[in-house]
């Protein structure tokens, strides 16, 4: 076929069969997704679910390392200078030692304590105490306060019967029990807190030693109050 300029073009005809021969192609339209109230619900609700649980963890964890905890108190160190009982004119008690108290502070912030005092005591009863100067402890760190306890002339009225068995067996047994009170600093808080350590000594009167001792602390941790430092 000829075009009326006189330049010949050339047309395919057109298949008699058109799904015959050729592959077909298929165009499919889609139209935009909208998504329904209850999705857009749920995936708020997993949204504000991960943010709780995420933001629950890191307050547990800031709590964990921050919140401050007690001094831990020990025995370090304990040393018999003499031990004696006197019975005239009266059944009296002397006794010396020579003690190490060590601080430990768990906490990431320093510690002041304001005293510490240790007691000794015969089967419950307090027999004599002394106590000691303010002090600081660095954070996670130990301080180690050394005291000398005496007791002089003491004079036995309700325990005489154990204390006369007890001087029979050659061992007397004596409580020790060690109390601080201090602050823990806090960013701008100071926060009182107190520590405290008892321990049971053994003694033996024949050779003026320290047969045992069975030390435990019983923490205790007290607000009293919030204060600016």
């Amino acid at each position: 076929m000829k075009s009326s300029k006189g330049e010949s073009a050339f047309y395919a005809p057109i298949p008699a069969n058109p799904d015959s021969g050729q592959p077909q192609q298929h165009v499919v339209v889609l139209t935009r997704y909208r998504p329904s109230r209850d999705d857009y619900l749920e995936r708020r609700r997993f949204r504000l679910c991960v943010s709780t649980t995420a933001a629950f963890l890191f307050i547990s964890a800031a709590v964990f390392f921050l919140f401050p905890s007690d001094p831990a108190l020990s025995l370090a160190r304990i040393q018999l200078n003499h031990v004696g009982v006197h019975s005239s004119p009266k059944l009296t008690l002397d006794a010396s030692f020579s003690l190490t108290i060590k601080v430990r502070n768990r906490d990431f912030f320093s510690l002041e304590y304001d005293s510490l005092v240790v007691k000794i005591g015969y089967r419950g009863r307090e027999l004599g105490f002394v106590s000691s100067d303010g002090g600081r402890v660095r954070a996670r760190g130990s301080s180690y306060v050394n005291a000398t306890l005496v007791v002089d002339g003491l004079e036995v009225i309700h325990d005489v019967f154990y204390l006369l068995e007890d001087l029979a067996r050659g061992e007397i047994p004596f409580d020790t029990d060690s109390v601080v009170d201090g602050t823990v600093g806090l960013f701008f808080f100071r926060i009182p807190i107190k520590g405290r350590a008892s321990c049971e000594v053994y003694v033996n009167t024949n050779n003026q030693t320290v047969v045992r001792q069975d030390g435990y602390p019983e923490v205790r941790i007290v607000f009293a109050f919030f204060s600016c430092g």
